[in-house]
């Protein structure tokens, strides 16, 4: 795809781009999402480094990061036993709820920087990174993986019994593991 936009009559500056999009890989998944969450982050980042040993130089962003993401179930991690006769399925293994997405939407707010200590595209991503890595802790912490396996203890069981099958050791649908800050 390209874009061009040409100077007009007045002369004002030309605008040209250009985007090629690669698909790098397709495959199928079983992954069944069971709760959204919505988050907005507050990330204050601050450097401050001395110029020549002496003067010292800051840095500062305030970025809010707007987050959803997704909790629910990789079934592909899934292992059962199938009792035809008796119309039976007994969880043998079934994967913890996990964050099966983050997406992220950044906006920058108060960048103070100086001629001699400006912004990075690498500060830039590490600013990102963390941010991202902040939202994720707290979407470990929130009820998240909770509503994930009640929805999913409920959702599992009533799809077999549509089918008049039942399902057995539904206790295995478990949250996944919270992480500290």
């Amino acid at each position: 795809m390209y874009i061009l936009l040409r100077m007009n009559a007045r002369g004002k500056k030309q605008i040209i781009e250009s985007s090629h999009t690669v698909v790098e890989s397709v495959r199928k998944v079983f992954k069944i999402v069971c709760a959204e969450g919505q988050f907005n982050e507050l990330y204050n980042y601050e450097e401050t480094k001395k110029l020549l040993g002496i003067l010292p130089s800051t840095k500062k962003a305030l970025v809010i990061i707007k987050a959803k993401v997704l909790v629910g179930f990789n079934f592909e991690k899934m292992k059962w036993e199938v009792d035809e006769i008796n119309k039976k399925i007994k969880l043998i293994e079934f994967p913890e709820a996990e964050i099966l997405s983050i997406e992220t939407d950044y906006k920058y707010y108060n960048m103070e920087e100086n001629i001699f200590d400006m912004f990075s595209r690498d500060d830039l991503s590490k600013i990102q990174q963390n941010g991202k890595k902040q939202v994720e802790i707290a979407a470990l912490n929130s009820d998240l993986s909770k509503m994930a396996a009640e929805q999913m203890r409920t959702f599992l069981p009533e799809i077999l019994q549509s089918n008049k099958w039942t399902l057995e050791d539904s206790y295995k649908i478990t949250t996944l593991k919270k992480e500290s800050a």
